[in-house]
């Protein structure tokens, strides 16, 4: 990379807003991110996120040659599926750091290492060791994104390999691809309410899509992506209701749904009336080169 960012000072951390304003004009409050782990949905939305993806992100892990004795950061992590999958990949040779900026889902001495960390403001931890940096819906909610992808590329060893997996929720906007009735319609005004939601904590929804150019611009080689899209079925039905639950109260403060409207919704979810499906997965890997690798700061 030409340059590297530099790092940001508590005092002058970036608007997680992102500039966005809200519907109407106002500008957004700062209010952190949307899907924070504090309240009880969160632990639902991890066990469905795995139920969905997880097969996916372990295919990469093998691809990329994860196995007995390597070394690997799982950042924001979440919860604790990807740390133990790993562990069990690395083996007692190998190290597994799990890191979140609230860890508290995670479970020490389960085989892998638990630290509290903020990827967009704290330095790499243990720089230039890892044989592969993980990091799945992360960074679509990352203020200052190109800070964040500098300090993983950072922490990996020459050769190691980066593993960054992101939605594009602009890609494919729709919670019912056959939007052929009224709960299907109504699923789909939820889904744009939620989307706006996040746009105003400024999360980037085109973000996805970037990745591969951004791991080229991050001074990654061997670059390469692929997608996963699923729809419908038991894991996309519970997951669509736990993150309602989760962000009902924004909702209605930002007058975006009523409680008519979030009860009749969630009723259909629960009658399995709607076949929901989820924004693309991207998945993009990049290895640092062996040579003049990039550095941070």
């Amino acid at each position: 990379m030409t340059s590297s960012p530099r790092p940001p000072h508590v005092g002058d951390r970036p608007d997680p807003t992102g500039g966005t304003t809200a519907l109407g004009g106002e500008p957004a409050p700062a209010r952190g991110y949307l899907l924070d782990n504090a309240r009880a949905e969160a632990g639902e939305r991890f066990v469905w996120l795995a139920e969905l993806f997880d097969g996916v992100t372990r295919g990469h892990f093998d691809r990329l040659g994860v196995r007995v004795g390597s070394r690997c950061w799982e950042v924001g992590a979440g919860g604790r599926s990807i740390p133990e999958a790993l562990a069990a990949a690395v083996g007692p040779t190998g190290h597994v750091l799990a890191t979140d900026i609230d860890p508290s889902w995670l479970k020490a001495g389960g085989g892998y290492e638990v630290r509290r960390h903020d990827v967009a403001a704290d330095p790499p931890p243990e720089p230039g060791t890892f044989d592969l940096v993980h990091a799945r819906l992360v960074l679509i909610h990352v203020p200052d994104r190109a800070w964040a992808l500098a300090t993983m590329v950072a922490a990996l060893r020459p050769g190691g390999w980066l593993l960054v997996e992101d939605a594009d929720t602009a890609l494919q906007p729709l919670a019912c691809l056959d939007d052929s009735g009224p709960a299907q319609r109504r699923a789909n005004r939820m889904r744009d309410a939620v989307r706006e939601l996040l746009t105003r904590r400024g999360a980037d929804l085109r973000y996805g899509r970037t990745l591969p150019r951004a791991l080229r611009e991050a001074g990654l080689i061997d670059v390469a992506a692929s997608g996963s899209f699923p729809v419908g079925g038991l894991a996309c039905d519970r997951l669509e209701a736990a993150t309602i639950r989760h962000v009902r109260g924004e909702l209605l403060a930002a007058g975006l749904a009523d409680d008519a409207e979030i009860d009749a919704h969630l009723a259909a979810i629960h009658a399995g009336k709607l076949d929901l499906t989820l924004a693309p997965l991207i998945s993009a890997w990049g290895r640092r080169p062996a040579e003049h690798p990039p550095a941070l700061g």
